[in-house]
């Protein structure tokens, strides 16, 4: 299918003309006046917080791998996880190393993170900043909060990490 809509910014192309506002407006513009009522998750259209709702916090995931048992909402999803799961597909390749992923957004986070250095994520208590949000949430719990949710079985020692349990 040939996508001859571009936005140079970003390298976004698509092959319809309203699909590429729906994007300057929703990423770029940051213009999403729909608001979930259970998260802090807003969009640009009503259909996408519908889909949100049934999918986060609903858990309706009707589409369904006919390989393994994942499961997810939207039909893109499964056929994006059978083609990089199942049959190895890895089309979005970095330029600076041998790394390539599935999704150009994980890719683009990859040359944030690794090559250019970013960290976007700041924690509120501390000077810390990281490339990743899960680590950072990490972080504000291991470090701020005192959580130990990794226990040695044999004796009383928790740590915040699992490999650091690996290593005792």
């Amino acid at each position: 299918r040939k996508k001859p809509h571009k936005f140079s910014i970003c390298n976004y192309s698509c092959s319809q003309k309203a699909t590429l506002k729906h994007h300057i407006k929703s990423v770029h513009e940051v213009k999403k006046p729909h608001k979930c009522f259970t998260c802090d998750y807003s969009c640009y259209k009503n259909g996408t917080l519908k889909r949100h709702i049934e999918s986060v916090h609903e858990g309706k995931k009707s589409n369904k791998c006919s390989i393994c048992d994942y499961r997810c909402s939207q039909k893109g999803d499964l056929k994006q996880h059978i083609e990089s799961v199942h049959e190895g597909k890895k089309p979005h390749k970095c330029s600076i190393c041998e790394c390539s992923f599935s999704k150009k957004g994980n890719l683009t986070k990859h040359t944030q993170h690794v090559h250019e250095g970013k960290k976007p994520y700041k924690c509120s208590i501390c000077d810390y900043c990281c490339s990743r949000k899960g680590t950072l949430k990490q972080h504000i719990e291991s470090v701020h909060e005192g959580k130990k949710p990794h226990k040695c079985p044999t004796c009383n020692y928790s740590c915040s990490q699992k490999e650091t349990l690996k290593q005792h």
